[in-house]
């Protein structure tokens, strides 16, 4: 088989890397796609040699471009999903203007790729249909919909089974409004529902069946249900649910598909009905979870273990690791940064300062500190955690029982002395020319 990657690395006409060494662990390879403010990469480990890709994460233009919320989110679902239909979020990590978020390498590439050169049979339609429906729903359970789903985001592994990815546009229960419905406008045109077009309100994991059903359609037909030259055309077919069955579907596939590209939500096909229809059923082996894709989410949740660097990006407000010092007062919201010097020495050095400045510092269990102004009048919590061998993660909470003399002790006295300790990668990631 053509190597996927190599044809659509070469298609973009980027000047790609030969290679380039990411913390002395990644080897970065061709290039595998491009998106508004991220690149993503093929990558070797130099320890195991697995092969990942990796999504470089500009900073900058994630900042710029207002879509902070929605890296952090990505991140944030990325880590509570481990299922075998699902790409995997290995670790993340940072430098002083990118974000690396290290995941699973999916060697057969875009399921689109296969579609493309000529349908697939039913029983091969079903197969897949069952695994994606086995990954939205297993997302759905965990209060993730994943709206945007089309055969672009879904790749296919070593043994052709199917992945789910590109979790940019996900939300979560949280994002659900008092009306118990979701209003954020998104999704690719040719797979949205038309609740969404209707802009009331929809209901998450309803959009993410309809889209379900577009996927199933081209599976089975090889070209899309709703398509049209003229976009707003093309929405209206979507809005009225018009679009023909292919002559060679069967009584049963058209059922099935109808229930699934039902114009109303209300009484279109849910996912524990979808389980139990007979067209899906069919052949049907339930994915079964193994002690392994638990891995991430049992580090996690082991609070006395080394953090990894995931940690330090979903702790770190604005993503910016070496400014974490800003304008903004303490005791508002707290303040985090990255170190390379050993918890001893930041006591150490917190004492230092406590002296000079005659504020009283005491020790805490598990590598933290307490310092207090004489007067009461200012108390900041310090605590470590080790994120790697070399790096630690120091969080500083303060309280203050007076706003203006705690916050001149902070602004002007600590935050200065305190920001001589905040590592600065030294490491980016340039491409070398070819």
């Amino acid at each position: 088989m053509a190597d996927f990657y190599t044809n659509f690395s070469q298609s973009t006409g980027e000047i790609l890397p030969e290679f380039n060494n990411l913390f002395d662990k990644y080897e970065l390879g061709r290039l595998l796609g491009v998106g508004a403010f991220a690149k993503v990469y093929h990558a070797r480990n130099l320890r195991t040699g697995q092969s990942v890709a990796i999504k470089a994460v500009s900073k900058q233009k994630v900042m710029k471009g207002g879509f902070m919320a929605q890296v952090k989110r990505e991140i944030s679902i990325m880590r509570r999903l481990r299922h075998p239909n699902v790409v995997k979020l290995l670790e993340v990590l940072a430098t002083k203007t990118k974000i690396y978020l290290v995941m699973e390498f999916a060697k057969g590439g875009e399921l689109f790729t296969r579609v493309s050169r000529g349908r697939f049979s039913e029983n091969l339609s079903r197969r897949y249909f069952q695994q994606l429906i086995t990954a939205v729903r297993y997302c759905h359970e965990r209060g993730v919909f994943h709206r945007d789903l089309k055969l672009e985001n879904l790749l296919l592994d070593d043994n052709w089974d199917l992945k789910v990815t590109d979790f940019g546009l996900s939300a979560v229960k949280d994002q659900v409004r008092p009306d118990g419905m979701l209003h954020t406008l998104c999704g690719t045109p040719a797979y949205v529902a038309p609740e969404i077009l209707a802009k009331k309100g929809y209901d998450g994991a309803k959009v993410d069946v309809w889209s379900c059903g577009v996927i199933l359609y081209i599976l089975i037909a090889g070209y899309l249900p709703f398509n049209d030259t003229n976009l707003m055309a093309m929405y209206r077919k979507i809005f009225k649910g018009q679009f023909k069955f292919p002559k060679w579907t069967s009584p049963d596939t058209q059922r099935f598909l109808s229930r699934l590209l039902e114009i109303n939500p209300d009484t279109r096909i849910t996912m524990d009905e979808i389980l139990n229809d007979p067209w899906f059923k069919k052949d049907y082996r339930e994915t079964k979870l193994q002690a392994e894709d638990f891995d991430f989410k049992l580090q996690e949740e082991n609070h006395k273990s080394k953090l990894n660097a995931f940690h330090l990006i979903s702790f770190s407000s604005g993503f910016d690791l070496s400014c974490m010092f800003d304008e903004s007062d303490i005791s508002a919201c707290g303040e985090r940064f990255v170190s390379d010097k050993s918890p001893e020495k930041i006591i150490e050095r917190v004492e230092e300062i406590g002296r000079a400045e005659k504020l009283k510092v005491t020790k805490t269990k598990n590598d933290g500190a307490k310092m207090e102004g004489q007067d009461g009048n200012f108390v900041m919590g310090i605590e470590i955690y080790r994120l790697t061998d070399e790096l630690v993660l120091v969080e500083l909470k303060g309280k203050e029982v007076n706003p203006r003399a705690g916050h001149e002790i902070w602004k002007d006295k600590l935050r200065p002395q305190l920001a001589a300790l905040i590592y600065t990668p030294a490491v980016d990631y340039t491409p070398l020319p070819r």
